[in-house]
């Protein structure tokens, strides 16, 4: 956590970082395999309890048996210690790799709040050192089987964000966090949008603060108006996952480092939370407690509901181009993901590259999918809009290997390579 780590992956150690970085994803793939449902909670604007939410659903999962994950990854604003009573919590160290806070038997905790000498200190570090830091909460840590692992990122749509959907994948689900006036609510429409970059499924959005409640006579007052998640849900075509009210109990449970849901699950504001834990837990519906971690749900396929895909990957001399646009050929294979068979490969020489042009013509060849080491956002953009699915950060070697290494679920994948 120096801030004499290197400028690329953040570690601190490493002379190089070719082989070193390597090994770091390794570690990030093997922890992943472990972790039934990955969520990424987002929202496009800061002040909307998204921390608190975060950990509402963190908190409520690990109460009804379910083994759950919790990662602060909100870099410069760690709010979830102090939400938990875990600001005086230091993680220790076992089997070269840190141990996670425990909550409780259910709920185990990583924040950088936790390595902070002082809770005034700032960290004042760049992209490349915070895209480290995640590489290591998610590689690094001994979180053993999850059923759940809840991130909770900062708002907007930064570095913090980009490298946890990269690095995490395509299978994490977003859930969208925003107040229900219009003003959140427009910023609120880019976290949709990113996660149309990323490829990343969004699991629903949750309109928090909605309505006041008195502390007086227990009714609710609209402050912030009403309806805006919903509706926003609604026009986007996402699930609505429900609404939490703007309570003083709330407030105060989180001041004191405990949750609504666990001191008073009676409250009105607690049963409005746990309606939000069921449906995401009804949503995903792909887990039980205690079951066995090991049916790993990976690779589902992004194109085709009968296990067939098309992947296209970029060629440049018989190898993994690093960026889709300057390759010589493309590979197209034809991959039974049931079987983990390549069943069919050929190579095809592309169109002239202009802006819209490979996507276009990707989809007319039947790609479901396409795996290379660098995509622009824009370009990412226009295969959604055909949908063809995306997935960057790949290493250099040959298609095959490649298509084998995401039937197997070993894909390792880095930085995007043309990250603009």
């Amino acid at each position: 956590m120096s801030n004499n780590s290197c400028n690329s992956c953040g570690d601190s150690n490493s002379q190089q970082c070719g082989g070193g970085q390597d090994e770091k994803q390794q570690k990030v793939q093997q922890n992943l395999q472990r972790i039934k449902n990955k969520i990424v909670v987002l929202s496009g604007k800061g002040g909307v309890g998204k921390s608190s939410v975060s950990t509402n659903i963190a908190v409520g999962l690990a109460n009804e048996g379910y083994k759950v994950g919790l990662m602060d990854v909100d870099v410069h604003g760690p709010s979830i210690p102090r939400l938990l009573n875990l600001a005086e919590a230091h993680p220790t160290a076992s089997d070269q790799a840190l141990d996670p806070i425990q909550w409780s038997q259910n709920l185990s905790v990583m924040s950088i709040g936790f390595m902070l000498p002082s809770k005034n200190d700032s960290v004042i570090w760049r992209g490349p050192i915070k895209m480290g830091l995640i590489q290591q909460f998610i590689g690094e840590v001994n979180w053993g089987d999850l059923d759940y692992l809840i991130v909770d990122c900062p708002p907007g749509t930064g570095d913090e964000p980009i490298s946890v959907m990269q690095l995490i994948g395509t299978d994490a689900l977003a859930t969208i966090v925003t107040t229900p006036q219009g003003l959140a609510v427009d910023d609120v429409r880019r976290s949709i949008n990113f996660c149309n970059h990323t490829g990343n499924a969004i699991l629903g959005i949750i309109e928090n603060m909605s309505g006041f409640v008195c502390p007086h006579c227990n009714q609710e007052v609209d402050v912030f108006n009403t309806g805006g998640g919903e509706r926003l849900a609604q026009e986007t075509g996402v699930s609505f996952l429900g609404r939490v009210p703007l309570d003083p109990q709330i407030v105060q449970a989180g001041d004191a480092g405990v949750t609504l849901l666990t001191t008073d699950p009676e409250n009105k504001s607690s049963k409005a939370i746990h309606s939000v834990v069921q449906n995401i837990r009804d949503l995903v519906g792909k887990t039980k407690p205690g079951t066995d971690s090991t049916s790993s749900e990976k690779n589902d396929n992004p194109g085709n509901q009968n296990g067939k895909t098309k992947v296209a990957i970029p060629v440049e001399q018989g190898q993994l181009c690093m960026h889709f646009g300057h390759c010589e050929q493309f590979a197209l294979l034809d991959i039974d993901e049931a079987e983990k068979n390549i069943e069919k490969v050929e190579y095809l020489n592309p169109p002239p590259h202009e802006p819209g042009v490979l996507p276009k013509w990707i989809s007319e060849q039947g790609a479901d999918l396409i795996i290379a080491g660098g995509i622009g956002m824009k370009a990412q953009n226009h295969f959604q809009e055909y949908g063809v699915q995306v997935i960057t950060g790949a290493q250099t070697a040959t298609p095959e290997d490649i298509a084998k290494q995401y039937l197997e679920g070993s894909l390792l994948v880095g930085e995007n390579a043309c990250n603009h």
